[in-house]
């Protein structure tokens, strides 16, 4: 596993967008950015590190993919 945390959140990107594809709305997005940071947020409390790297880079990448998907939504518009 690599240990630069961008290859760890393009990683977890192309995972993500391969299994479950571009999100539906924004809301959708928003919803699941929400969901994997409340998850952080559990392990954080726990204090649990390695579940906390692994949440965060989630998080991260759930990030990414709003922002290409919404871009990709504004393109569509046009």
């Amino acid at each position: 596993m690599p240990t630069d945390p961008w290859a760890l959140v393009r990683d977890e990107l192309v995972v993500a967008t391969h299994k479950f594809g571009p999100f539906a709305s924004t809301h959708e997005g928003a919803a699941v950015i929400r969901e994997e940071f409340d998850e952080l947020w559990d392990a954080v409390k726990a204090n649990d590190i390695a579940q906390a790297r692994r949440e965060a880079v989630q998080v991260g990448a759930m990030a990414v993919r709003f922002l290409i998907d919404i871009e990709e939504e504004a393109d569509n518009a046009d």
